[in-house]
């Protein structure tokens, strides 16, 4: 026979530690959740109906579309755009002059065997004008554009493209500097004017900074050239009409022409030549830095300056006068057969003064 349990009634402190337990309780069993309820719960939140082959799948199928977000986001897959959906002047292009003769030849590949290469772009503000402006294969983009007015070929009314998102338009500028310094060099010009009109739309505090961020690994050689040219553009950039022609030595003496403030006769010169020949401007360009005096030395970096000594002139007396001028200002040296005293040049000093108070 079973020994039955004598229940006894809690004590005062048995009713206290009882009811401080409760208050330690979560709060669903607080609310009157049974224990049984919560566990039904958290089972059918983790039960899954499928089969595990088709679990299998979902997953692959999350992993494939986590690889292609990121692929998105670094700018590894390529779309079909419509022609008229990219922007080319989105930024101030970096090439002043794309060769004719090239871009046939461009358009004939392309023609052949496609579009090998995709262009880049990036997604332009709403409102700002096309869905996407062009960073880099602006003559892929004018080709295609081309076989389209030629022909109407469906194939032609898109472009592949790549879409970038650039930290800020100083990439974008790099971006664009870097894929045509691979395709086709940059000419030292096209450099400076390109780091000109970034620091111009705020990419860059100023020509000298951007020249730094588009160049960097240039040697410091180079970026002074650059610098150089950039002054070019700044000063010089409305009147040049040929700048792809200019070379490069003659690039350096202009620049440094304008450093030494020459701007107003290289801007009068240039103005007198012909703006439909280019071999008028080049022949203008020669002309004026023939004409150009070099600067004169500065004192301060020592040696002897040098002297450029008008003709000779020579008196009925036997007296010789040479006007020479230097860093200082003009000299005039008298000499000659007979001997000069003190008692002339005084007369003589008076004499200059007398004339140079004339008004």
């Amino acid at each position: 026979m079973a020994k039955r349990r004598v229940l006894a009634v809690p004590s005062s402190a048995d009713l206290e530690k009882m009811e401080a337990d409760f208050r330690r309780e979560p709060a669903p069993a607080r609310a009157g959740v049974a224990p049984i309820a919560q566990v039904a719960a958290e089972t059918a939140a983790v039960f899954d109906p499928r089969s595990a082959d088709e679990r299998a799948e979902a997953a692959r199928d999350r992993a494939v579309a986590g690889a292609f977000r990121e692929a998105q986001t670094r700018g590894l897959v390529m779309v079909e755009l419509p022609l008229d959906d990219i922007e080319a002047d989105a930024l101030v292009r970096d090439r002043v002059v794309i060769d004719a003769e090239e871009l046939e030849e461009l358009k004939a590949s392309i023609a052949k065997t496609g579009l090998r290469l995709p262009v880049e772009v990036f997604e332009q503000a709403p409102g700002t004008g096309r869905p996407y402006g062009l960073l880099s294969g602006y003559r892929r983009l004018m080709a295609v554009r081309a076989l389209w007015d030629l022909t109407h070929e469906p194939r032609y009314a898109t472009i592949r493209a790549v879409v970038r998102e650039p930290a800020a338009m100083g990439g974008a500028f790099a971006a664009m500097i870097e894929e045509n310094e691979v395709r086709a060099s940059l000419s030292q010009y096209e450099r400076g004017r390109i780091a000109v009109i970034a620091a111009q739309q705020g990419a860059f505090t100023n020509p000298e900074a951007a020249v730094d961020a588009l160049f960097p690994v240039a040697s410091k050689a180079k970026r002074s050239k650059i610098r150089s040219f950039a002054l070019i553009f700044e000063e010089l950039g409305d009147m040049l009409k040929f700048p792809d022609l200019l070379r490069e030595k003659d690039g350096l003496r202009i620049a440094q022409a304008l450093r030494d403030g020459a701007e107003a006769r290289l801007r009068d010169g240039l103005a007198e030549a012909d703006p439909a020949d280019p071999a008028a401007e080049l022949a203008a360009i020669e002309r004026l830095l023939d004409d150009l005096d070099a600067p004169a030395p500065d004192p301060r970096k020592g040696g002897r300056p040098k002297r450029v000594a008008s003709p000779v002139a020579e008196t009925t007396s036997g007296f010789t006068v040479v006007a020479e001028q230097d860093a200082r200002g003009w000299a005039l040296r008298i000499g000659g057969r007979r001997k000069i005293d003190r008692a002339l040049m005084e007369s003589l000093v008076r004499e200059v003064t007398r004339l140079l108070e004339k008004p």
